[in-house]
């Protein structure tokens, strides 16, 4: 189930839940974020290669790629027995900021995103689907759990991808992790 909380940005111990995708989608719109559900062109094997997934979601890549400039397309996999997950998972909680939007479409799985608005956070948590496209320069950081499993779809306008800027803060040390996340939710 995907979900959106709206925190106070000093108390993330508080915050407002949304679970309907339309409530979702209007809360997010209100900070500049496209939150989509997309659905693939055809069935998918779970090992499927990175042309087969982009082709599975073309019309969609497309669109996206058209309305806002992209240049490039690739899929980006992590499952919970990969040797480096810690590192990976160490350099996301960062709080950051891009120059170039954060664009994700989950093929498979789920993370954890949390923007960091004006005196609030959102934590969105995005399941198979779903599309949650950062625009640049948002405070922001993402995580993908003690075990991580996703599959996702990333866009991007230059060729060297993702280039963060961490912006010092440890504020997403305050706010539950994606494990902590999951598990109230259930």
């Amino acid at each position: 189930m995907s979900a959106l909380t709206v925190y106070p940005d000093n108390q993330p111990q508080s915050g407002a839940l949304y679970t309907d995708y339309s409530d979702i989608a209007a809360e997010l719109s209100r900070i500049g974020v496209q939150f989509e559900r997309w659905t693939a062109n055809r069935v998918l094997a779970d090992d499927a290669d990175q042309e087969t997934v982009i082709e599975a979601y073309r019309d969609s890549v497309e669109r996206l790629m058209l309305q806002y400039g992209f240049q490039s397309a690739d899929v980006v996999s992590l499952q919970p027995d990969h040797p480096q997950k810690a590192a990976f998972r160490e350099k996301f909680l960062a709080e950051h900021i891009h120059e170039d939007f954060e664009v994700r479409f989950f093929v498979d799985g789920k993370g954890l995103f949390y923007l960091h608005a004006g005196d609030k956070v959102y934590a969105i948590l995005c399941e198979k689907g779903d599309l949650i496209s950062v625009p640049a320069n948002t405070t922001h950081w993402f995580d993908m759990g003690e075990n991580p499993c996703f599959k996702c779809i990333r866009l991007f306008t230059t060729p060297e991808g993702w280039v963060a800027t961490f912006t010092g803060s440890d504020i997403a040390r305050s706010f539950p992790t994606f494990d902590q996340y999951v598990a109230a939710l259930s």
